[in-house]
């Protein structure tokens, strides 16, 4: 379970980025934060997963105040996540199973079960055929399913994801909204951060609006 307790969050110099947010999120549910640029959503994100801390209030995660975690647990927290941002954060240094395998080799995996499991993620994302090309060969379609496959493969219990249709076309982001769906079929917990109308409209998941940093529905 995701919960934020009257969550505020300010920036040096930047203002309020969310203002006395609460709402809970129940495993297994699909979540759309919405609302405007500016408005929060990415901040609600970054949250969850322990990358901000909250100015004041409490956001719990299975039973973890994450604003209360020291350093050297936010890495054991990261675990129950995959984390698909805007800046793909891919390295294009290293060819597609690399980059499917980093979290794996980070967090310990014996090599031939890290290579099983890159091929089933590729597999599940259509990339199978292309373990060894270069993420910058790839359309922008297929390096956002590369993200994907890097943020499923170790099995998260919570996927979270900011605008992952905001630059593909409408084909792409209908394809990539299926796998999302996929996912929370099996009791994956998926929260997307999105202005995307008609991905909404094909997946309806439940909806936290938000506006100016506060709640709006």
């Amino acid at each position: 379970m995701i919960s934020f307790s009257q969550v505020c969050k300010r920036y040096p110099g930047g203002g309020e980025a969310l203002k006395n947010v609460t709402f809970a999120i129940e495993p297994g549910e699909m979540v759309f934060v919405t609302g405007h640029s500016g408005a929060g959503k990415s901040t609600v994100l970054k949250l969850m997963a322990g990358i901000e801390p909250p100015s004041s209030g409490s956001v719990i995660v299975n039973g973890q105040n994450v604003g209360a975690l020291r350093p050297r647990a936010i890495p054991f927290l990261r675990r129950h996540f995959g984390l698909i941002f805007q800046d793909h954060k891919l390295l294009f240094d290293r060819t597609v199973s690399d980059n499917v395998m980093l979290p794996l080799a980070i967090n310990g995996y014996e090599r031939k079960e890290a290579a099983r499991r890159v091929r089933a993620a590729l597999d599940k994302v259509g990339l199978l055929g292309k373990e060894r090309a270069n993420p910058i060969t790839l359309s922008g379609g297929e390096q956002q399913r590369l993200c994907i496959a890097r943020a499923i493969v170790h099995r998260p219990a919570i996927l979270l994801a900011d605008e992952p249709t905001g630059n593909l076309d409408s084909a792409y982001a209908g394809d990539i909204g299926e796998l999302f769906k996929s996912f929370n079929q099996v009791g994956v917990t998926v929260v997307i951060a999105t202005h995307d109308e008609s991905l909404a409209a094909r997946l309806t998941p439940r909806t936290i609006a938000l506006s100016h940093g506060e709640l709006a529905a």
